[in-house]
């Protein structure tokens, strides 16, 4: 229950600084360009409040149901619905008097604000806690390899040496985002043997990885050893007990974790062999994986310095311009996610509050709650962006049309587009938390 609340009161709290300094983004224009702004609300306020307070011409409070917030501008056809309004004679002092760049500045205030936060909280990260580097030798024990990569060459125990040309400690992103979201034509690698080899990509190596499961491709290699064996599943069936060290699977030694995992993902037999030491003996054991290959343990790594990262320190300037290479990254990569997110695959993938809420550590720790900040601002602005109407990236889509044709679509199509859009992001809503709750369910059945 205490991880429960520690993880909970970061989300709390990152999305009400999110959704505060978003709105404000859309208030300070609106503001600036002397439109009038009815309400400035956290959260939604459906029926009642639980705090609000006029201060000039707005009321500013705070609604009960945290699904986001809002500021409602006047003459502007938004998720209020306020068609009383807009059915008076426009007023100077409305959104829908201004000029259609003023209302379009007002509309990408928000988004505008995500990334600048973003930027701004990655640069103070790295001027406050520096940053973290690998060289080819960081990674103890080099790279387990996924089956796509070794058919390209990629051996078990690789180790990086560049990217593109690019040295791996000039690098500040995992391997494996590079080949997820980024256009990487080779990588050069020193094999266990010493052997140096240059292994050209192909272009569609990322949607190979995501196509076989394989995502991110190379992770490091780490010894382990059982912790628990759980009542009732497959290994537990078998005879396996936490005491046991595995020696081979399907006759193939195992050394790392990665070892074992790579040989029961990829077996074609029904049941696989394990060899097992217990109490100075060798002994065999046959178990029936599940359909999604699992067997049922809970394991640990032997060894906390399999990866050892260098520190580096970042002068003001320096911190400036890489938090805000940081920021550009993060945005591209997430904008890259979009074509495996539109696949059968990848919808299946998608979470609510949940999965978010799991992003964060279950000890509070503000490195980490910054960081997971700076990212959702990232991605907030980023599907704010949608051209779907009721965001913000939809009424943008209607004001170019509007400076492109010198037309501006009606008040009545625009309530239904409104409503259309509304009713598409509940279901979004409700597709990923149910997603959630699915996945949940999976995990206490198993």
């Amino acid at each position: 229950m205490t991880v429960f609340i520690i993880k909970a009161a970061q989300l709390f709290l990152s999305l009400s600084i999110l959704v505060v300094l978003h709105e404000l983004g859309h208030f300070i224009p609106a503001k600036l360009f002397k439109t009038k702004v009815e309400k400035f609300y956290l959260f939604f306020d459906v029926k009642f409040s639980l705090f609000k307070k006029k201060i000039g011409e707005t009321v500013y409070g705070i609604g009960w149901l945290p699904l986001g917030g809002y500021v409602k501008i006047a003459g502007m056809i938004d998720e209020s619905m306020d068609k009383e309004q807009m059915a008076k004679p426009p007023q100077p002092w409305e959104f829908r008097s201004k000029p259609t760049w003023q209302r379009l500045i007002i509309m990408l205030g928000g988004v505008f604000m995500n990334f600048v936060l973003a930027f701004f909280l990655f640069s103070v990260m790295l001027f406050v806690w520096g940053g973290k580097y690998l060289t080819k030798d960081s990674v103890k024990y080099g790279y387990a390899v996924s089956k796509t990569l070794e058919n390209y060459g990629f051996q078990q125990g690789d180790k990086i040496i560049s990217i593109d040309g690019e040295p791996i400690e000039n690098l500040t992103e995992d391997v494996g985002k590079y080949l997820m979201f980024r256009n990487v034509e080779n990588i050069k690698v020193e094999h266990e043997n010493g052997v140096a080899e240059n292994i050209a990509i192909p272009e569609d190596i990322g949607k190979q990885l995501f196509a076989a499961g394989d995502y991110p491709g190379l992770e490091p290699r780490s010894p382990f050893k059982l912790d628990s064996v759980q009542a009732g599943l497959p290994a537990a069936k078998a005879g396996l007990l936490a005491s046991d060290k595995i020696i081979a699977i399907n006759g193939k030694p195992i050394n790392y974790l990665s070892d074992f995992t790579y040989e029961l993902k990829n077996s074609t037999q029904k049941d696989i062999v394990l060899q097992v030491a217990r109490d100075n003996q060798e002994k065999e054991l046959v178990i029936t994986p599940t359909e999604d290959k699992m067997i049922g343990i809970v394991y640990s790594r032997t060894d906390p310095d399999f990866i050892q990262y260098k520190d580096k320190t970042y002068t003001f300037g320096e911190s400036v311009s890489g938090g805000i290479s940081k920021g550009y990254w993060e945005i591209k990569d997430y904008l890259a996610q979009f074509q495996y997110i539109f696949t059968k695959k990848g919808a299946s993938q998608i979470g609510g509050f949940a999965a978010i809420g799991q992003m964060f550590p279950s000890q509070w720790n503000w490195q980490a709650f910054w960081y997971l900040t700076a990212f959702l601002s990232i991605m907030l602005g980023v599907l704010n962006l949608l051209p779907i109407p009721a965001l913000d990236g939809g009424h943008v889509m209607f004001l170019l049309y509007e400076m492109i044709s010198g037309r501006k679509p009606g008040d009545k199509f625009m309530e239904y587009a409104q409503l259309v859009g509304f009713v598409l992001l509940i279901g979004l809503v409700l597709f990923a938390n149910g997603n959630d709750a699915f996945k949940a369910i999976q995990d206490w059945l198993n």
